[in-house]
């Protein structure tokens, strides 16, 4: 018996109207997730008959690392208000294997295919809400998926050739916890640093290491007194700044500073130091900053500069903290 020949059994009480706080839309691309086709929808009527509030379950997909179904009643889920329409779930399965007070959180779409124009109408909550699965509440869906009068209608593309197909797509999110706190320092953590070295020209190391603390933080700036340029082959003193703790765990988070870098004119008329301002972000990722022509070396032997006095040398460093930001993992 065609399928269409159901339709005066339906009560006309019940209106053909859309599920309540469901977002509709329309596309080509098929479920993600599960498909479920039925090549006889009449007999699935016949299996299932109106009078008994029957369903069919489908087999299980995973999703999420969750396992899932799709719970068909054919003729409605008549204890919420289903009657005279098909009505479609997406079910949590063998809950059994998961935590005690396991909780997931999920955003679901339910599908059918429109035969006739090739794309699927999809169905979710409206706002494309967040379920929340749990062992009280293990399914979610609609009663009212479709009136059984729409689905009927051959215009509609729903049951063509007493065949039909529904999909499910379900999205885990998982709760991480994971997040940061910006904060603006008013105001900002500074601190300023001088280093001196006599008999400079002697220093055969590769870089001197000067260490200090600012704002609880420590930092390191590497001098290397004869680093040559590629690009012009010329001998540069070259300066490098980082943080130098964030191999301590748990990782710290990022902070935001202004820092000048100073290679200090000795001369107490004049003060023209060889001077380099900056500001930037420091991370794990961006641990220092490199500035490899910070000072030519003929300009650093120049004694009229007043840099190298008696092979002594004097470095500074100066830092203003303007920002902070750590990362936390909130509690559920």
């Amino acid at each position: 018996m065609p399928v269409g020949c159901l339709q005066p059994a339906i009560p006309a009480s019940v209106p053909c109207l859309p599920p309540t706080r469901a977002l509709l839309a329309t596309r080509e691309l098929p479920p993600t997730h599960y498909t479920f086709k039925i090549e006889s929808f009449s007999n699935i009527l016949a299996i299932f008959p109106a009078d008994k509030e029957e369903k069919y379950e489908s087999d299980v997909f995973e999703s999420g690392g969750y396992k899932w179904r799709l719970s068909l009643y054919p003729n409605g889920r008549k204890e919420c208000n289903g009657r005279g329409h098909i009505s479609l779930y997406l079910v949590i399965a063998e809950t059994d294997s998961l935590p005690l007070g396991w909780k997931v959180n999920a955003i679901c779409r339910l599908f059918v295919l429109d035969q006739v124009r090739g794309e699927y109408l999809t169905l979710q909550d409206a706002n494309s809400e967040v379920r929340l699965f749990h062992t009280m509440k293990t399914d979610w869906g609609f009663a009212q998926f479709l009136s059984l009068c729409d689905f009927c209608d051959p215009s509609n593309g729903y049951l063509i050739d007493d065949s039909c197909v529904f999909g499910a797509e379900v999205f885990v999110t998982n709760y991480t916890g994971k997040g940061e706190c910006l904060s603006m320092l008013s105001p900002p953590i500074t601190g300023i640093r001088t280093w001196s070295f006599s008999r400079f020209s002697s220093i055969n190391s590769e870089y001197l290491l000067m260490e200090f603390i600012v704002g609880a933080r420590k930092w390191e700036l590497k001098l290397y007194p004869r680093a040559v340029s590629n690009q012009d082959g010329k001998i540069y003193i070259k300066l490098f700044l980082s943080l130098g703790d964030w191999e301590v765990p748990p990782p710290k988070g990022k902070l935001y500073a202004r820092y000048a870098l100073r290679i200090k004119d000795q001369r107490s008329t004049s003060e023209k130091h060889a001077e380099l301002t900056d500001n930037n972000w420091f991370s794990r990722s961006a641990r220092g900053y490199d500035y490899p022509k910070f000072l030519l070396q003929t300009e650093l032997k120049d004694a009229s500069r007043g840099f190298l006095l008696n092979d002594t040398l004097f470095v500074e460093a100066e830092i203003e903290i303007i920002s902070i930001v750590k990362n936390f993992i909130e509690k559920k």
